[in-house]
């Protein structure tokens, strides 16, 4: 469960770092950005699924 946590921090760090770098117009920073969003964010929140419930896609 702490990693899961931890995935969460830097999913959410990287959210911030994509509004950053549409207010400064880096778009190659951008990319990296929601990229690392997208997939911190979904490892997260599978590993919290899988924690708390019993799912099929978790076997």
């Amino acid at each position: 469960m702490i990693l899961a946590i931890i995935l969460l921090i830097v999913a959410l760090l990287a959210v911030v770092s994509v509004f950053r770098q549409v207010k400064f117009k880096n778009y190659f920073a951008l990319g990296f950005s929601a990229l690392a969003a997208l997939s911190f964010g979904f490892f997260s929140v599978m590993t919290i699924v899988c924690e708390l419930t019993s799912a099929g896609i978790c076997a």
